[in-house]
């Protein structure tokens, strides 16, 4: 008597891998689309207010105060830009501005250095009590100082100056350029210096070989943040400079508006003008962080 075959059981078909693989990447794709659709959308929401003071300040008057908006320029006109170069104290705001910020930049880039070098390098006696006072400047609101800096500088004969604007502004440009000059000192290895003066080079030699190469672009995106902060001030420039021909460009904007009304025109222009120095600069130093990033490197 023969026995029945036995009957090999269907194997099941395994879940095909590359479906699943093609279902996670178009998950994937639509994920990654919908980012970027929000971060396009941010920054068309961010871009759109100065596109907007661009675009008013080459409209004539008629199309500014149109109830209907004027979304493109057309005709064009650079008789706001005119009127705004031609009004009073122009180029002497300019020429205060200017200084104000390039001695703020340079006084808060070389004393901010030399702290920040010695809150990173050297231990001393109160370096944390130094660091905490230095947090609790930057969370201080700077209105809440205009009234006691007032005072002080009342008392040393140093309001409606442009010495006193200069200090005062250091109170707040200072403190955050040897806090963000501290963070990049200690990402500096000591051991790259240690090595360096271990073949021969000097604590000053080492400093300068190793650690301002490793250190430079810091100084640039610290000087840039300096720089906006600095040309951007509005209240103490104007609760502290009282003479016309000693005021800055901030304050030269707000004099678009009077009782009669706003001058929307040039103060577009103005505000298009007083906003291309911090591009220019921008432009100018970003290459400078680019090369620093390069001469830093370490190279086996």
């Amino acid at each position: 008597m023969s026995l029945p075959t036995p009957i090999a059981p269907t194997p099941i078909a395994p879940a095909a891998p590359f479906t699943l693989k093609k279902r996670r990447s178009r998950r994937h794709l639509l994920s990654r689309a919908g980012w970027n659709a929000l971060g396009l959308f941010v920054f068309v929401v961010m871009l759109f207010p100065v596109y907007w003071m661009v675009a008013t300040a080459f409209k004539p008057g008629q199309d500014i105060l149109s109830y209907t908006p004027k979304w493109v320029p057309a005709p064009a006109t650079l008789s706001n830009f005119r009127d705004a170069v031609d009004s009073a104290y122009f180029w002497t705001d300019v020429k205060n501005s200017v200084l104000i910020v390039s001695s703020v930049v340079a006084l808060s880039l070389v004393i901010g250095f030399l702290a920040s070098l010695a809150l990173a390098k050297f231990g001393f006696y109160g370096r944390k009590a130094f660091i905490v006072v230095i947090i609790g400047v930057l969370m201080v609101p700077l209105n809440a100082l205009i009234i006691p800096l007032y005072i002080a500088l009342s008392r040393v004969h140093q309001v409606n100056t442009l010495t006193g604007v200069i200090a005062t502004y250091l109170t707040f440009v200072l403190p955050f350029t040897i806090w963000t000059l501290r963070g990049f000192m200690l990402g500096v290895p000591r051991e790259l210096e240690e090595a360096a003066m271990v073949d021969g080079t000097t604590r000053f030699g080492a400093f300068v070989r190793i650690l301002l190469p490793l250190v430079a672009p810091g100084l640039v995106a610290t000087s840039i943040f300096a720089f906006i902060q600095a040309w951007n001030e509005f209240i103490i420039a104007y609760v502290f400079l009282h003479d016309q021909d000693k005021q800055t460009l901030t304050i030269w904007l707000a004099s678009f508006t009077t009782l009669r009304g706003t001058d929307w025109g040039p103060l577009m222009a103005g505000a298009t003008l007083t906003a291309l120095p911090v591009v220019l600069f921008f432009v100018l130093v970003q290459r400078r962080v680019a090369f620093g990033l390069t001469a830093g490197a370490v190279r086996g």
